[in-house]
């Protein structure tokens, strides 16, 4: 098998937070429990107290739909209205949370290598090696190196 290291230049880089851009958000948290064919996700503590509930043939499904039922309670426009729904079931819902963590982690890590690369190339073209001799070291093609640190034209 063999490693396209470049590759992982093909993804965008995460954007930092920015002041700016904060928007005030409110996170609703729905529990899921399937009895025999069907889901049924409940909300709790909305605007004035209430809680939804929605039924759905599919994780999918339930969740648009117990969605819906929440943006119909909460009309607040200054604030943007995000759910999470997890399994009532702890072990199912711990199972879930560890594949959200890995796949965190692993973006994590995806954009500390670019930026290590980026380093790493900006530092060895700094000394004069040629993006040939880059690429060898870092495993990348001489044109990806290009695209990471073009060199300054006089």
């Amino acid at each position: 098998m063999r490693l396209n290291h470049g590759a992982i230049f093909n993804q965008p880089d995460l954007m930092e937070n920015s002041d700016e851009s904060e928007v005030e958000t409110v996170t609703y948290f729905a529990t899921a429990t399937r009895t025999g064919k069907q889901w049924t996700a409940t909300t709790r503590d909305l605007p004035g107290g209430r809680t939804v509930q929605a039924q759905g043939a599919s994780w999918r499904e339930v969740k648009r739909n117990v969605a819906d039922l929440i943006f119909e309670v909460h009309n607040d426009d200054s604030s943007i209205g995000a759910l999470h729904l997890v399994p009532a079931d702890p072990d199912a819902a711990a199972a879930l949370k560890d594949v959200i963590a890995a796949r965190s982690a692993r973006v994590l890590a995806e954009q500390a290598e670019r930026d290590t690369v980026r380093h790493a190339v900006r530092l060895l073209i700094g000394q004069g090696w040629s993006t040939r001799d880059i690429g060898s070291a870092l495993l990348l093609s001489h044109q990806r190196v290009s695209q990471l640190a073009p060199r300054a034209t006089t």
